[in-house]
């Protein structure tokens, strides 16, 4: 199904002429070889264009249609017009060695074999430079020695002569789709992406763009080894998937991930996420919700609140189709492949609808000085590590497996909630509204904790132990910082671990501490004392004993009822 919606997708896009057609391909090209019409070399022009990436400005190369680009490993094989500095210079940052001159002269020999028989000017000065040149003379010529260092960088390079591209010319253009025409037929087979019988592709071109994963490109469909062969068929002919198909989707994924701004990453793996129409709009809206910023929180809460009352609302006056069907991919870098962390695909309206279930699960009181109402998948994340250490990389597969039940409405991976508990106990019980926001969302959907929905702020009326027991610490808690303004170290520093894993070994020591401190405070103040004798009252009055140990779903609700309690203390009063 990957597949097949790829191709769909690549077929919307050449309608929209944002990807090229069937034997050509996008490269990045950074310099062109602009020739004379004897073949020398007029000069290196740099088309690589400045871009700001975050607070920084560099320099990259610019995206340009050239004849479809061959698959490389370790061999030697020239691309078409498009190359690096090996195959069309012949030049290395290490020197001349044994190797660049074999790439340069694959490159001489599949130019001058498709352009010997032109007539055309720029056809001519390519073979003329061809014919010509010599590698190792080239630190003579001005134009490559004052681009040494940028040539050798391994940006792609092109021809091309008073500002006209060499891929551009109709005749070369009409020689390379004549040559594609002319290419041996390979196997045959019915297409399992197509259903048609097609020639097979051998193998199939790589992924760019995924971090961690072979920058030259990774394969999506990849057979190496025996072992992973089957009836006597080798390397891609195991799945039969035809050269267009093949070259359809991965143009189409390719596209992509060369999109910033429609793909995000997630811990080690790489998100995608596209429209079947491919209209941009959808990845648009996709993105900020799932990812909300501080300035679209109003419009998230105007869509999210009708969403409720089954209305469906667009945003920025843009129409939205409910039925679309969107397609979300993850992404991983293995060595020279790609592993699919997993693939999802629903419509708009339905992935819309989980996101909003998802945000009011984590619906949770917070600080005043909180903007965000809405916390995003990469922020809900950063919860679960240390934000001191060098690496804040969530868990991998965790972080995968989070975004695929958000999108399908579907349990939380356990590592997400007991990630976030350890988390709290090693920051000694700092319960942050986000940790709290995890531990409620975690509760309701899978451990079915149906009053939690109501649980958005204190909730003086449930009995629930742990949770009263976490509210109990709080109050204890707070009784220490009134008796003794201006203390560092508090009781949850050093018992909030033990409290909220062993209440009976550590309780009984909690309250003999309180009642020095109600001591203290019954000598500077009468009424606040009385104040907290009556919390205490109440709240035991709904303990019948202190329990010995509590699991990790009573370890949550214990942590919620303590980041309540705390929230508690500094809601505002309503004016009167």
């Amino acid at each position: 199904m990957i597949l097949q919606n790829l191709a769909e997708y690549y077929e919307n896009l050449v309608l929209q002429e944002k990807v090229s057609k069937s034997g050509w391909c996008q490269a990045k090209v950074s310099h062109a070889i602009e020739l004379n019409e004897d073949g020398t070399i007029k000069a290196i022009i740099s088309k690589r264009k400045e871009e700001e990436r975050g607070k920084k400005k560099i320099w990259v190369p610019v995206l340009l249609n050239v004849p479809e680009m061959v698959t490389r490993s370790s061999g030697v094989s020239s691309n078409f017009l498009c190359d690096n500095a090996k195959y069309f210079l012949g030049i290395d940052g290490d020197g001349i060695q044994k190797r660049t001159i074999e790439c340069f002269e694959s490159a001489k020999e599949r130019h001058l074999m498709l352009l010997e028989e032109a007539n055309g000017k720029m056809a001519r000065a390519i073979c003329l430079f061809f014919k010509n040149w010599k590698p190792e003379c080239a630190d003579e010529n001005l134009s490559v020695k004052e681009h040494w260092d940028e040539l050798n960088e391994g940006g792609n390079l092109i021809f091309c002569m008073k500002a006209i591209y060499a891929q551009d010319e109709k005749e070369i253009q009409d020689i390379w789709e004549e040559y594609l025409k002319k290419q041996k037929q390979g196997k045959q087979g019915i297409c399992l992406v197509t259903g048609q019988r097609a020639e097979i592709a051998r193998i199939h071109r790589g992924i760019k763009g995924v971090p961690g994963a072979q920058s030259s490109g990774a394969a999506l469909v990849s057979f190496n080894a025996p072992a992973f062969e089957s009836y006597g068929k080798e390397q891609s002919y195991n799945a039969m998937v035809g050269k267009y198909a093949e070259f359809a989707y991965t143009t189409a994924l390719n596209y992509l991930l060369n999109q910033s701004e429609y793909k995000f990453a997630l811990g080690d793996s790489m998100i995608v996420f596209w429209a079947e129409s491919g209209q941009e709009e959808y990845q648009d809206s996709f993105l900020s919700w799932l990812n909300p910023k501080v300035d679209n929180q109003e419009e998230m809460n105007k869509v999210f609140g009708n969403l409720k009352k089954g209305v469906w609302v667009d945003l920025e006056d843009i129409q939205l189709d409910p039925e679309q069907r969107f397609y979300i991919l993850c992404l991983a870098p293995n060595a020279a492949r790609l592993s699919v962390r997993f693939y999802y695909q629903n419509s708009f309206g339905n992935i819309i609808k989980n996101i909003a279930k998802h945000y009011q699960r984590m619906e949770i009181v917070r600080p005043s000085w909180e903007d965000m109402r809405y916390l995003g998948i990469k922020q809900m994340l950063n919860e679960t590590v240390n934000q001191k250490s060098k690496d804040k990389t969530p868990i991998p597969n965790m972080a995968s497996m989070v975004l695929s039940a958000i999108l399908s409405d579907t349990k939380y991976p356990a590592s997400l909630y007991t990630d976030t508990l350890i988390r709290i106990r090693a920051e000694q019980g700092k319960v942050t509204c986000g940790r709290a926001a995890i531990i409620k969302a975690f509760l309701i959907q899978n451990y079915k904790w149906k009053e939690g929905d109501e649980y958005m702020g204190l909730n003086e009326g449930c009995e629930e132990s742990a949770y009263v027991l976490g509210r109990l610490f709080a109050v204890l808690e707070t009784i220490q910082k009134d008796a003794n303004s201006g203390i560092n170290t508090t009781i949850r520093d050093r018992y909030f671990n033990s409290a909220c894993a062993t209440p009976a070994s550590v309780f009984p020591t909690l309250i003999k501490l309180k009642n020095s401190h109600i001591k203290k405070l019954e000598r500077e103040s009468g009424g606040t004392k009385i104040y907290y004798e009556k919390i205490l009252t109440e709240l035991m009055g709904k303990i019948e004993k202190f329990p010995r140990r509590l699991s990790l779903e009573e370890q949550g609700k214990f942590m919620l009822g303590y980041y309540h309690q705390v929230q508690k203390k500094y809601e505002k009063k309503e004016e009167k």
